[in-house]
């Protein structure tokens, strides 16, 4: 829409507020909200100011002013707030100069779909990423100079098999047995299909939901493929009424990757293909699994770069409690079709041009998406422009191959910190044309040391008690 359009958009809805959102460098949404009738076409151009200081990973205090630009396409009614609200997201600028913000992830994601263009090898790279989350009934956690805990509950753990419930009534998902039983084993069933109705209604394409593998409430709903920028949007958006439509009905959603000890944990299987001239370039009838030239040097940039792309797309210490070798866990640096003990899977469901694509299986949903996907589309680049060789693949169950075989896998970084090391001497990939810099990945990688790593690191873990209190 034009800044016209969206002005008449929301007079036809009766539009009472406008909410401006943007995402901070981790990756969670932000946003103030105005009157309509503070809505002028003019702040599409000239913007509105905010305090940069204060959002995590931007200004300093002495540069803190900053301005947000609406984008009028991502103009939408909003599906959560009571009184009507137009919401769109926004593009962050310097108010001196009008220069795009260098820390803005969204700008970031969209230079990388500007470099693909310019590279000649594709126009358009479409993204489906499948997005896991718990929906629980309590949390509680705290920490403090004597003591830290955690308390997760929730109605369908099977932890509460013998909990008095007044009445109990059984039929709680066991460990590791939540795919796919239908209701009442499947509790969350119609909560999942109005958290579906509510995307929908947002403009997103759903594909499917369904219960996933984990006991104590693990769902997963898919959002249909679409161009980089526009899927990381919805990433967004997704996360956004998905907690809400949950906090409808007094539970919590958290995508956490690791939430639960002994279970499943949450991830973000990452599909992934180049487009020219409306040909998937990812398709060759007599490649291995159907796969092209050009998707197998891909996916070899995505290998080779593996430890540094996790900084971003496994960007907590989180995320390696769920990325552990020998627990089903795509920890192993090959690739394959069908395969789900491989890092990179190439679905085979169907056998059409259209479908082929790539799956990236370590991310999780603690990723800035505008960031992740943006840092995967380089390195396949990378891959491509020197046409790196993927090695043979590997159509084995990894986690049973003997000791001596298993040892010639290289496999992902075992920690955050070791992620972080890794994006620190391999990024090059990542400043071609631009798209990241040397500002951003210095502050991403400080951020996350100090605010994350430094944080965990100083504190007892309550099961050191358990291994240590009485030495």
């Amino acid at each position: 829409m034009t800044p016209e359009e969206v002005l008449a958009f929301a007079k036809q809805k009766g539009i009472a507020m406008v909410d401006l959102k943007f995402n901070d460098l981790p990756g969670l949404w932000q946003h103030f909200t105005i009157p309509i009738s503070e809505l002028s076409t003019e702040i599409f151009t000239e913007g509105i100011g905010f305090d940069g200081s204060s959002i995590r990973g931007f200004q300093e205090i002495h540069e803190s002013d900053m301005l947000l630009i609406p984008d009028p396409n991502t103009a939408l009614l909003d599906p959560i707030c009571k009184a009507p609200t137009l919401s769109m997201i926004c593009e962050i600028s310097d108010p001196i100069t009008h220069d795009p913000y260098s820390r803005d992830p969204r700008y970031v994601a969209k230079k990388a779909e500007a470099y693909l263009k310019k590279t000649g090898i594709a126009d358009t790279s479409y993204w489906g990423p499948e997005m896991e989350f718990f929906i629980f009934d309590d949390i509680r956690f705290d920490q403090s100079v004597n003591f830290g805990y955690y308390f997760i509950d929730s109605v369908e753990g099977e932890w509460n098999t013998g909990r008095d419930e007044g009445p109990n009534l059984g039929y709680k998902p066991r460990y590791k047995e939540g795919y796919f039983p239908v209701p009442p084993h499947d509790s969350q069933q119609d909560l999942r299909t109005e958290m579906v109705m509510n995307l929908i209604d947002a403009g997103i394409g759903i594909e499917t939901h369904h219960h996933e593998v984990a006991s104590g409430g693990q769902a997963e709903i898919d959002m249909k493929f679409d161009t980089l920028t526009v899927m990381a949007d919805r990433c967004l958006l997704y996360k956004y009424i998905i907690k809400n439509v949950a906090r409808r009905h007094n539970k919590v959603v958290t995508f956490m990757p690791k939430p639960l000890f002994q279970d499943n944990g949450s991830g973000m299987h990452t599909h992934q293909s180049l487009w020219k001239d409306g040909t998937n370039l990812f398709f060759d009838a007599n490649g291995y699994a159907l796969l092209s030239k050009t998707a197998k040097n891909y996916a070899a940039g995505l290998l080779k770069h593996a430890p540094a792309l996790l900084a971003f797309c496994a960007p907590t210490t989180n995320s390696y409690k769920r990325l552990v070798p020998g627990f089903e866990a795509p920890v192993n640096l090959v690739y394959s079709q069908r395969n789900r003990s491989a890092a990179i899977r190439i679905p085979t469901y169907s056998n059409s041009p259209k479908a082929r694509r790539i799956e990236f299986r370590p991310p999780d949903c603690t990723c800035n998406p505008y960031l992740s996907f943006a840092a995967l589309l380089m390195a396949g680049l990378d891959g491509i422009k020197n046409n790196l060789d993927p090695g043979d693949p590997v159509d084995k169950n990894i986690y049973e191959l003997p000791a001596e075989e298993a040892a010639k896998i290289k496999q992902v970084p075992a920690t955050f910190e070791e992620a972080l090391d890794a994006l620190e001497a391999d990024h090059d990939f990542l400043l071609e044309g631009g798209v990241f810099t040397e500002d951003l990945l210095d502050v991403w990688i400080r951020y996350k040391r100090e605010h994350e790593i430094d944080p965990i690191r100083l504190r007892p873990h309550p099961y050191e008690y358990h291994l240590y209190f009485d030495l």
